[in-house]
């Protein structure tokens, strides 16, 4: 790849940034997120693992000899290490004898069982979490919104252009896969398709060289993408698959079946939060369900864009996972942290975000401008009622939306902001 030829990701100055901190780095994350173009960018000398040339020369070459393949002008890149998993203690081993920074740069789609991996790299090895492209590194936010001044209270209203509703649904089916940028509208929910299949044939039962059932998989997916930024429990998913695919999956199947989605960088949940409300509120403690990006529900659905505008309740829960997605990025890069809150009397907020310094935010996610009056009266009536019983309040109240024209400071202090005019 040439270097004039590399579309710049938010992640840049993260990686630059723990070059100069860390030994060594791990960029982490789904396959086809873009890590190894972002990895061959900050190095200046790399090595394929994965490379099938010569009968996977390489990856014999590193299983004889990992000090071999870490020869080489640094940083240096050994792209999907966790196909050689010594690779990791060769790494921690020459970053302590060289004692210096910025060695090299490993990248990884999947995560390898501790066999074979002595020791955990702290202190030596950096660990990055990559994920696919955002709505301003695709170029479908025009960024006259930072996050960061939101969250700091520094607003400027802007008008920010019309934006059609199935503008929108082809950001969601497309995805953020740097590979799908210019694939026409109608064709991109191909390559969503050929990843899910690809994890099914292959990835799965290649990360512990077990065979598992590809079946029993395909329910626990399908249960997975109708329960798209939801809080279902695990008993919630057995019910679904009972209920709508007329078959059963044991809860230890289950699990089993989730941590390699897990470990395979398949699924990127939301976790609860409420370290820093502090009040007599009880929160509930459960995960809210995404994939790595929306496109991989919309693909097991059989969602394309008309069938998204055709089914506006799912068309919602798509929009607020694509929204999450984002905020996750933005957030990450001024080293804050998404989560969502959900208490007993079952009221909501749909994003939070956590600051260093112990601040946070509250965001509402609406598809339609209609719906921007209760989402900002449910923020506030929340914010209140935990201000009421000695907590904390949110710092900043933002409604996200689709269907607005413009980015603006309601009379009630809350920032209505459209996700195509959000950066970091």
């Amino acid at each position: 790849m040439k270097k004039g030829d590399y579309k710049a990701r938010i992640i840049d100055d993260k990686v630059e940034k723990y070059l100069n901190m860390f030994g060594a780095i791990c960029i982490e994350g789904p396959k086809w997120c873009g890590k190894t173009r972002t990895s061959s960018f900050h190095s200046k000398s790399e090595i394929m693992i994965g490379d099938p040339s010569n009968n996977f020369q390489n990856r014999q070459i590193a299983e004889l000899s990992p000090s071999t393949v870490l020869e080489g002008a640094t940083p240096r890149l050994l792209d999907e290490w966790q196909e050689v998993p010594p690779l990791w203690d060769a790494v921690r081993y020459t970053v302590d004898q060289r004692a210096e920074k910025g060695q090299f740069i490993l990248t990884g789609s999947s995560t390898p069982n501790r066999k074979g991996v002595l020791h955990s790299g702290a202190g030596r090895i950096g660990k990055l979490r990559m994920r696919t492209m955002s709505l301003f590194e695709s170029g479908d936010s025009s960024g006259k919104i930072s996050l960061k001044d939101i969250c700091d209270g520094k607003f400027v209203t802007a008008l920010t252009g019309e934006v059609e509703l199935k503008s929108l649904a082809n950001c969601i089916v497309r995805g953020g896969w740097p590979g799908n940028l210019d694939v026409k509208a109608e064709d991109a929910q191909y390559l969503a398709e050929s990843y899910i299949n690809a994890i099914l044939d292959d990835d799965a039962s290649r990360i512990d060289d077990i065979k598992y059932d590809v079946h029993k998989m395909k329910l626990l997916l399908r249960s997975l993408a109708r329960n798209e930024s939801t809080t279902a429990s695990n008993n919630s998913i057995i019910g679904d698959i009972k209920e709508y695919d007329g078959e059963s999956i044991d809860a230890d199947t289950l699990v089993r079946y989730i941590d390699v989605f897990n470990r395979l960088f398949l699924l990127d949940n939301q976790q609860p939060f409420s370290t820093n409300i502090r009040s007599s509120v009880r929160v509930k403690q459960s995960e809210k369900r995404h994939f790595c990006d929306p496109s991989l529900a919309c693909a097991i659905l059989k969602a394309n864009p008309e069938r998204l505008m055709g089914d506006l309740e799912t068309f919602g829960f798509m929009f607020e996972s694509l929204c999450e997605r984002d905020l996750r990025i933005y957030a990450e890069s001024f080293d804050a942290n998404l989560y969502h809150y959900q208490d007993y009397k079952n009221r909501e907020i749909d994003a939070v975000i956590e600051l260093q310094d112990g601040r946070w935010c509250a965001f509402e996610i609406k598809l339609g401008a209609k719906q921007i009056d209760n989402a900002a009266k449910n923020l506030l009536a929340l914010s209140n009622d935990i201000k009421s019983k000695g907590g904390i309040a949110p710092s900043a109240l933002c409604v996200i939306c689709g269907m607005s024209n413009a980015a603006y400071m309601r009379e009630d202090g809350v920032y209505v902001v459209p996700i195509t005019a959000l950066k970091n």
